[in-house]
């Protein structure tokens, strides 16, 4: 197809094509992290219940490891002023501990413990073809969409 065929002109068809090209860095990083995810089985219903019956130290190493690369990077990123990809400066600001912190940690959690799947991996499990995920997965937006909504209402 020329842009001739499609009644555009050059500088949108090359715009179109730019912003496909954004987007499909995206897409084919979020499919790695995917695999990733399911290679590492941490998207397993099995492995995240011996995990909160305390009967597997997998996904507690998975965490851990997390949290040790979120540290040094944190680390990484105050000590030596680095920047994002655009070239501005990255700012961590503290965040304030209050009982919606708290409130919120234990829905989150009980979300996780009863449907077997934290909020990442759900579209993994999607793409691995779990459908019933799809009721967690839309009931996770809907959530995030009514925090949103009421957000400025909410105490914090």
């Amino acid at each position: 197809m020329t842009p001739s065929t499609l009644n555009k002109s050059p500088e949108k068809v090359s715009e179109t094509t730019f912003v496909l090209s954004y987007y499909l860095k995206f897409l084919l990083l979020g499919a790695f992290f995917g695999f990733v995810l399911t290679k590492a089985e941490v998207i397993s219903w099995f492995r995240i219940q011996e995990m909160f019956r305390f009967e597997s130290f997998h996904m507690y190493g998975v965490i851990g490891s997390a949290v040790v690369v979120g540290i040094i990077s944190v680390f990484l990123i105050r000590r030596l002023n680095l920047r994002s990809v655009d070239g501005e400066k990255i700012v961590l600001q503290p965040k304030k501990f209050h009982t919606g912190t708290l409130l919120g940690g234990i829905i989150f959690g009980l979300g996780w413990a009863l449907t077997g799947a934290c909020p990442g991996p759900l579209f993994a499990l999607v793409g691995n073809g779990f459908s019933i995920i799809l009721v967690p997965l839309v009931s996770a937006i809907v959530g995030t969409w009514v925090y949103g909504y009421f957000r400025e209402k909410l105490p914090h």
